[in-house]
């Protein structure tokens, strides 16, 4: 048996399928299928054949995904028949919406390949009551209705073509997850702040941020600081500017002047940490217990202290006639 990922619906989901070794022969990237999801009969794409290990691997793997058949003659021939009445579709599922005034923004209908349900997405501030929706657009269809709400960010999944780079986005091509990006990862890069630079057909800051922001994020944290001084080949300075991608930190020396160096060329001193009082705190793997080590000793020990003394009663001794004499 063998195991292919495959792709299929309006979202691009995920899922894997293990056929026979004669039914899997001639399969390869781009052959068409017929898959058994969830949802029903679903046309999907061959990416390619996987094992165990690598299944482990794929994030937001789709419910179980069976294998049907190859897609063939008839079945190209039904999908272009869907393909062509999705736009109207679309205008009389809006028409109906119009009619019954709901607060809600139709970005597709996508009708399964084996007309088991109709997927209508749609944006939307907040919860919409779509009860009557749903009843009408069922007598409208004669089919089941499935009512998804989406982000901006699916939203641009569905309807964009070509990012600013000039190529397909990268949501409508192979991502499987959006990433989290904040302008944390631009100011990093040193990319421009500009909201209308940095933000992708979504309005969003653009997901490519996120893809090299580890190795950035690596990168600094093999650099000195800003403001750190260091030593050079020429002398003492100070770092005032970094180039992260060529490692290299411009110093400007306590003499004048400022001068570029590699990374490694430097050395670096690690500040002694401070106290309140303004004395230094020793390292702790040279020096063994530090001050504030046995202050916490003492801190423990004397809470312990008073647990035991808490949890044990008072006891009165009695005093002696020679104590009251004297």
């Amino acid at each position: 048996m063998k195991k292919f990922v495959v792709r299929y619906g309006a979202m691009r989901s995920l899922g894997v399928v293990e056929c026979d070794d004669e039914t899997a022969r001639g399969f390869f990237h781009g052959v068409k299928v017929v898959v058994r999801t969830a949802r029903g009969l679903e046309a999907a794409t061959i990416l390619c054949e996987t094992d165990d290990e690598k299944i482990a691997q794929i994030p937001n793997l789709a419910e179980p995904t069976t294998f049907a058949r190859r897609l063939d003659e008839s079945d190209e021939c039904e999908l272009q028949k869907i393909k062509a009445n999705e736009k109207s579709e679309f205008e009389r599922c809006l028409k109906i919406i119009r009619r019954m005034k709901i607060e809600m923004t139709l970005v597709r209908v996508e009708r399964i390949f084996g007309g088991e349900r109709l997927v209508v997405y749609y944006v939307a501030d907040g919860r919409v009551d779509f009860r009557e929706l749903v009843r009408a657009l069922a007598a409208e269809f004669q089919t089941r209705i499935e009512m998804k709400q989406i982000g901006v960010r699916d939203e641009t999944k569905l309807l964009a073509d070509v990012g600013d780079c000039g190529r397909e986005v990268c949501c409508n091509t192979y991502l499987v997850a959006m990433p989290p990006v904040s302008m944390k990862m631009a100011k990093l890069q040193k990319a421009t702040l500009d909201p209308t630079k940095v933000s992708g057909r979504c309005g969003r800051l653009k997901c490519c941020l996120r893809y090299e922001y580890d190795f950035y994020n690596e990168l600094q944290n093999a650099s000195p600081a800003i403001g750190e001084t260091v030593g050079t080949p020429a002398g003492r300075g100070k770092v005032v500017a970094l180039e992260l991608f060529a490692q290299r930190a411009v110093v400007e020396f306590e003499e004048g002047g400022r001068q570029s160096f590699a990374v490694d060329e430097l050395e670096r001193r690690r500040c002694p940490r401070r106290r309140a009082d303004g004395s230094n705190v020793e390292n702790d793997a040279a020096t063994g217990e530090t001050g504030s080590n046995e202050r916490r000793s003492k801190r423990r020990f004397s809470s312990r202290d008073g647990e035991k003394n808490a949890k044990e009663p008072r006891r009165d001794v009695p005093r002696s006639p020679d104590a009251d004499e004297n």
